[in-house]
């Protein structure tokens, strides 16, 4: 009899698990990035794994008029990485680490090499990056795609510091790409999306490895603007920043910390320049970030914590390196029909204040579920023809829990669509890596030189070798996903 209940009770949760499990966005037999939606069947996956092979690959489906993807860690949004019956590249075994060389202070490396394979190489020689995402999992290929930037407020965006790639184009031939040679072609592929052909290898300028302090200030929101202008940008010893604001019912869009990282010349890098991990404490993170997404309080609770964590961590002693190596396993959300979203706003240092007055508000009106802003700061660079950067930007990195219906997807859709008609009005751009809420129009008008983008894209690859649903959705196609 209690086994028959034992069973009952196995079958009855098997049962449960198999409903809650399956949907489109699990389904392991379909290709989809971070967001989880527009879940496709793709003609096959292939591992990067030569220049010859994959020289080969671009001249089939050029014959056979097959489409070609490029994937590296898949943390766009946007459907970057995939296409409906395309073959997709995946980059992540085209990773080897080709030279460093300190004296130029350079490195030289394929695509498919992750920022923490650069660091880990790099390191011995008390060297770093100039510019990379907070976190070191993605691809340098992925990111300089993405025209990636971080937390360096002196070293702009990523494109600053590559000097050169190798780029495998449309007709099957590899180029040599510079700001002196294919000249044309470095802007385009550079923030390009993976649609101007596959960067096999990559030369970056480097820096010095540094030690800083770390230092956590709270503050009015209001406040913050003015702080940042003439605190932290005139103190040229403040070499990262970032900041939050509170999403929180307590003090919702009024409250906000600056978090400083501050150059030591006193102490020996030696003494601090072993490279550690972040990633600690994963499953309390795990259990509060849960409340977070679901809860009231949880928000509260959540930025109370991190108000108290970081001005616990105030004159802690970091290397460059390993301040970026921000910890993320604890955001990771895997429940299916739901995900974390993320979507990114550059607006003018002076235009600040008014912009996040009314984003605070369309999220409130619009019924949001905001999970957390970061503000960074990128330095006016317009070399990337789709650049963001269109004048010295505050970025707000905001995350919004939000489900993968179809309903919940519009209403998504409705509200980003009212947050970047702000934008505009503040003169500013939104990020592209992310889901394509934004309208066509709306994007024509935050990336005018979009046209020119599009028909260089014409001329490279006439066959549109190389697709994905960014460009169906914001190309000549101009059809949506």
């Amino acid at each position: 009899m209690k086994k028959g209940i034992v069973l009952l009770l196995l079958a009855a949760l098997a049962v449960m698990q198999y409903v809650r499990t399956s949907s489109e966005d699990q389904n392991p037999y379909l290709v989809t990035d971070y967001s989880r939606l527009h879940p496709v069947k793709v003609q096959r996956v292939i591992q990067g794994k030569a220049e010859e092979q994959l020289a080969e690959l671009v001249r089939e489906a050029k014959d056979k008029g097959i489409k070609i993807s490029i994937a590296g860690q898949r943390h766009s949004q946007g459907g970057h990485t995939y296409y409906k019956d395309a073959i997709v590249v995946d980059m992540t075994s085209y990773n080897k680490v080709i030279s460093v060389d300190p004296k130029a202070k350079r490195i030289v490396a394929q695509a498919g090499a992750t920022w923490e394979d650069v660091q880990k190489a790099i390191n011995p020689y008390g060297l770093s990056v100039r510019t990379m995402q907070s976190l070191n999992t993605f691809t340098i290929g992925g990111s300089i795609s993405i025209n990636a930037h971080g937390r360096d407020i002196r070293s702009g965006s990523l494109i600053k510091s590559v000097q050169s790639f190798r780029l495998l184009t449309a007709d099957g031939s590899i180029r040599n790409v510079s700001r002196t040679e294919n000249a044309e072609l470095f802007p385009l592929a550079l923030g390009g999306y993976g649609l101007f052909g596959i960067i096999l290898e990559v030369t970056l300028a480097l820096t010095d490895d540094e030690i800083y302090r770390e230092s956590t200030v709270l503050m009015k929101l209001e406040d913050y603007r003015s702080y940042f202008q003439n605190t932290v940008l005139k103190y040229s010893d403040i070499r990262l920043h970032i900041a939050r604001i509170s999403v929180a019912n307590d003090s919702y869009f009024t409250e906000a910390f600056a978090k400083n990282y501050t150059i030591d010349r006193s102490l020996l890098l030696a003494d601090h320049s072993k490279l550690k991990s972040n990633e600690k404490w994963v499953a309390p993170g795990k259990l509060m970030f849960h409340l977070n997404r679901y809860t009231d309080w949880g928000k509260n609770l959540q930025w109370n914590l991190q108000k108290y964590f970081f001005v616990e961590q105030s004159d802690k002693i970091i290397s460059r390196n390993n301040a970026m190596r921000a910890a993320s396993a604890f955001m990771e959300n895997n429940e299916p029909t739901e995900n974390d979203l993320l979507q990114e706003y550059f607006i003018p240092v002076n235009q600040f204040d008014g912009f996040v007055t009314r984003l605070g508000a369309i999220v409130k009106q619009e019924d949001m579920n905001l999970l957390n802003i970061t503000i960074r700061y990128v330095n006016k660079d317009e070399e990337a023809i789709l650049s963001y950067a269109k004048q010295d930007m505050l970025a707000l990195v905001c995350l919004f829990h939000a489900p993968l219906s179809k309903e919940g997807q519009q209403r998504m859709k409705q509200g980003v669509e009212r947050i970047i008609e702000e934008v505009i009005t503040y003169e500013g751009s939104y990020y592209l890596p992310y889901v394509a809420y934004p309208t066509i129009g709306q994007f024509r008008a935050v990336y005018p030189k979009q046209e020119l983008f599009f028909s260089k894209k014409k001329q490279y690859d006439p066959d549109d070798v190389f697709m994905n649903y960014f460009y169906e959705q914001y190309g000549p196609l101009g059809g949506g996903i």
